[in-house]
């Protein structure tokens, strides 16, 4: 390259610094293209025909070879639905666009004005009320009636106390009970309505047009004036009637109790019981006592016997004892037996009392025998150096010399 084409482009070069102020802008004589070019600030470089071809990066707009500023839109479809693009912003449409009282609503970018119901009027310059009833003006309805707009629509119905046909006219809804449903009645009005005009707390049935009035049953007073409870409390009740249930004075003992029982109250409470010469479920039926019902519960210990009997004086009692190969207080309790056979004890004891025990109690042999236990017995016998009947003593044995024909000698007493 030659000297003054080198300061041809140095020159260039100072020249483009100077005019962008932020990036330089390089030209190559030789070979032109993106990688020897740049492009402004927020621009971008594309190549048309082989040449660099400068412009500003989207929703941007300036100078591509020197700065592109970022707007907030260049066409409405940069912006939401609701607003178009004015200026390079988004904006309302409907700001000062439609008349006064006009509603305004944009429709893809589009703004449209129309009058909000019950108004009517050029919505670009002024909505005024519209008047609800004009479909009624006249009205086209028949006499006794009343005309209302639906929908900008008329509809027609009778008066209150009248009936028929609202096109056509409508008369008075009965001139007679006849003209009424049964529990119903023709008033003053001329309206079938309900005739009951009784007192206050009483009862009214409409039986063929007509009222009857009563009191509740169990309550007292001028079903026509005012009805009353019987009662509130007990305390207003009489002695023969004591409780309040229901608000009627009572007796609680009445059919409560079984047959022959006795009723008492307690407070207003029944308690039944079987007179004291009697038994039997009171809530059921009381009867006389028989021998069986000394034992009926049974009132003896656990695992007792009761037999109906006498006492010391001959007054019929429960007796309480302990069945076969049980021990123990019968009044208490009655456990089972250690044995019942002497062959369910041990060699040297036997079954005494359904218990295993030693048969030698100190009674069965003399003051000096010894007792000792074997195959379930006691077995007596006199010690060494005694003799006799080991049931009833032992005496010790005497030594003497016996002389037969001058020749001596000593023997025992077997």
């Amino acid at each position: 390259m030659e000297y003054s084409q080198i300061t041809i482009l140095l020159f260039l070069s100072l020249l483009a610094i100077a005019n962008a102020g932020y990036y330089s802008r390089i030209l190559s004589l030789n070979n032109i293209g993106c990688e020897t070019h740049t492009c402004g600030v927020n621009a971008r470089c594309t190549l048309s025909e082989g040449r660099p071809v400068c412009s500003c990066m989207n929703l941007h707009m300036g100078d591509p070879l020197s700065h592109c500023a970022r707007v907030e839109c260049l066409i409405n479809g940069d912006c939401i639905e609701s607003r178009v693009c004015t200026n390079n912003r988004c904006v309302n449409p409907c700001d000062g666009l439609c008349g006064v009282n006009a509603l305004c609503e944009v429709r893809n970018h589009v703004p449209v004005c129309y009058c909000p119901t019950g108004y009517k009027g050029d919505p670009f310059t002024s909505c005024r009320i519209a008047d609800p009833q004009a479909a009624c003006k006249p009205s086209p309805c028949g006499d006794n009636t009343r005309c209302e707009v639906v929908n900008e629509v008329p509809v027609c119905s009778c008066l209150p106390g009248y009936r028929g046909s609202p096109l056509t006219g409508c008369h008075h809804e009965c001139e007679s009970d006849s003209e009424c449903s049964n529990h119903l009645a023709c008033s003053s009005n001329f309206g079938c309505e309900n005739p009951c005009k009784c007192g206050e707390n009483a009862e009214c049935h409409v039986i063929n047009h007509q009222a009857k009035c009563s009191c509740p049953n169990n309550w007292l007073g001028n079903p026509f004036v005012a009805c009353r409870p019987e009662c509130t409390t007990h305390s207003e009740c009489p002695g023969n009637k004591p409780a309040c249930l229901n608000q009627k004075c009572v007796n609680p003992c009445d059919g409560v109790c079984g047959v022959n029982a006795d009723c008492n109250l307690r407070d207003i409470t029944p308690v039944c019981s079987c007179p004291k010469h009697m038994t039997g479920n009171p809530f059921v039926s009381c009867r006389l006592f028989e021998a069986r019902d000394l034992c009926e519960p049974n009132p003896c210990g656990s695992n007792a016997i009761c037999t109906p009997g006498h006492d010391n004086t001959g007054r019929e009692r429960p007796v309480c004892t302990c069945p076969t190969g049980y021990i123990g207080n019968a009044l208490i309790s009655c456990q089972r037996g250690e044995c019942l056979t002497d062959s369910e004890c041990p060699d040297n004891k036997a079954c005494i009392g359904y218990s295993c025990q030693n048969p030698c109690t100190g009674k069965e042999c003399g003051p000096s025998a010894i007792c000792a236990a074997r195959r379930h017995i006691a077995v007596c016998t006199c010690p060494d150096g005694t003799r006799g009947d080991a049931l009833y003593n032992c005496d010790p044995i005497e030594s003497r010399i016996a002389y037969n024909r001058s020749r001596a000698y000593r023997y025992r007493y077997y």
